[in-house]
């Protein structure tokens, strides 16, 4: 760990957490009890001789200082952020059996590459080459799965695959993407929010900062439904992460976070026309690895039928809990709006380019018209 903000603040017995790459959370609760994620193990108790309500104090009363903030029975609530830690303390007061800690370790590193992806089964090489190919060719991408899943990280890795010449921009209200750290020398300007700029005050200044891509960490509030809908509605591309229980609910969860009345329809449908791609991504106990496992469960893409107007999900892709897998040819709707970005796709590009294909459309996907798993979108 290289923090220049903490610095000066003594972790004392966390410090092995805090250097050890294969950790990611640190929870400290009730009255002693440690548990920390690692990328391997996923969740499991850890034991540190000495580790109290005691130090955490002290560690808190560090923070605080350190940030130029509170934290006691009046401002019982603390959040310490540096350039590659994130922590949140939660005072005894409101914590009845004791202070509460969560640290979350943000580094600024691409911790995915292709080849642990494909050994490590999180994604196929088909799936991986055409979600690649998907950023090259400027689709607009949402990323969902539960906290802990791995979502910024599959957004890190694909915003790695933007084109150098092509400038983002980050829009966070906590810092995890540290693009411009690990790219220090490309085209990228990091901007965070806080309570004098709002994301509404940050977009407008990120759209006079002419990006071609636009990613924000997470979407969570209206006011980022908002950001997301102005980003893409005005041509940028945006890269982002979702709390969803599958792709294909992406939209909805969208909706469901404006806590407006505006009309269903249109936003659903308006979502549709600029989201291209939605992916799920996953965490658990792997019982057939005996580790903890990420992958990627489903793909699907967003589009509006031309003829009957109604907003439709074609399912490229889905991976059950027997680790069966599905694919599914895009629509026509996909492969043209990668044409009109100057990128050719193939209409089966999950076939292997020397495959023998069958000549019966009944059983070859590859040579069907429309794709075999398309849901209409019930609203």
């Amino acid at each position: 760990m290289d923090d220049v903000v903490f610095s000066q603040i003594d972790f004392g017995v966390l410090i092995p957490l805090l250097q050890d790459d294969d950790i990611t959370d640190i929870s400290y609760s009730n009255g002693g009890q440690l548990w920390i994620k690692t990328l391997t193990q996923g969740v499991k108790p850890y034991h540190i001789d000495g580790l109290n309500n005691e130090v955490m104090e002290k560690l808190a009363f560090q923070c605080s200082n350190v940030m130029g903030k509170t934290f006691n029975m009046a401002h019982p609530l603390l959040d310490a952020e540096s350039a590659e830690l994130r922590l949140n303390f939660v005072h005894d007061s409101i914590a009845t059996n004791g202070i509460a800690v969560l640290i979350r370790k943000t580094p600024a590193k691409i911790r995915l590459k292709k080849e642990k992806l494909i050994e490590e089964d999180y994604v196929s090489v088909t799936l991986h080459d055409f979600l690649i190919t998907c950023v090259t060719g400027h689709c607009n991408i949402l990323v969902s799965g539960e906290t802990g899943s791995g979502k910024t990280e599959l957004i890190k890795y694909l915003a790695s695959h933007i084109k150098e010449d092509e400038k983002i921009i980050t829009i966070e209200d906590t810092l995890e993407l540290h693009l411009d750290k690990i790219y220090p020398t490309r085209d990228i300007v990091a901007m965070k929010t806080n309570n004098i700029a709002s994301y509404s005050d940050v977009l407008v200044a990120c759209m006079r900062q002419n990006p071609r891509w636009i990613l924000l960490s997470e979407v969570r509030s209206a006011e980022a439904v908002m950001a997301v809908r102005n980003s893409i509605s005005s041509g940028h591309n945006i890269l982002s992460t979702i709390h969803s229980d599958k792709a294909s609910s992406i939209p909805m969860r969208l909706y469901s976070l404006l806590e407006t009345s505006q009309d269903i329809d249109q936003f659903v449908k308006g979502m549709h026309r600029y989201i291209q791609l939605g992916i799920h991504v996953k965490g658990f106990f792997s019982k057939k690895y005996n580790r903890f496992q990420r992958e990627i469960t489903q793909v699907v893409e967003f589009y509006v039928d031309d003829v009957e107007n109604v907003a439709k999900v074609n399912v490229l892709y889905s991976r059950d809990l027997m680790g069966n897998e599905t694919y599914n040819n895009p629509t026509s709707h996909l492969i043209d709006y990668l044409a009109s970005q100057g990128v050719q796709m193939r209409e089966d590009p999950f076939v292997p380019k020397d495959a023998v294909l069958q000549t019966s459309t009944e059983n070859n996907p590859a040579e069907n018209s429309q794709p075999s798993s398309v849901e209409v979108l019930d609203i």
